[in-house]
């Protein structure tokens, strides 16, 4: 149980550096500000790749209606929920490499955008089927 409460504890004390960031200062050292800007392009970078899984949520929504409802509602709700997950994700990562960067610990390392790359392959090749046999009831 002490595991748990404290993976918890941790949980929670990161999600509180998202909102805090100046808390970071008092950790470590500040860093060579080049990577601290480079954390920052990170950053930016994952949450266009989440505006952009938002933005083709949306577009399956509204523009495949030829496709059957229950599939297009799902592909839309699956990129949304996926985009809804990066951003989150992109914010905890920054936090993450910043405290990491200010003691001078390695960078964290990541299985999320092994995952992602999968989860965007997988709705890719459903998207294609999908277009494909709304396409051939035509």
């Amino acid at each position: 149980m002490t595991g748990v409460a404290g993976r918890l504890r941790a949980a929670a004390a990161g999600v509180r550096l998202w909102w805090t960031p100046a808390r970071l200062r008092e950790e470590g050292e500040t860093p060579d500000y080049r990577f601290s800007l480079a954390n920052e392009r990170t950053f930016l970078a994952w949450l266009r790749t989440a505006l952009a899984l938002v933005g083709g949520g949306f577009a399956v929504a509204q523009f495949l209606p030829d496709l059957h409802r229950g599939p297009r509602v799902a592909l839309a709700v699956l990129l949304l929920a996926v985009g809804a997950l990066c951003a989150l994700r992109a914010v905890d990562h920054w936090a993450r490499c910043e405290r990491a960067m200010r003691r001078g610990e390695d960078l964290p390392v990541s299985r999320f955008p092994a995952v992602l790359a999968l989860a965007i392959g997988a709705v890719a090749a459903v998207m294609v089927i999908a277009v494909a046999a709304g396409w051939a009831d035509r």
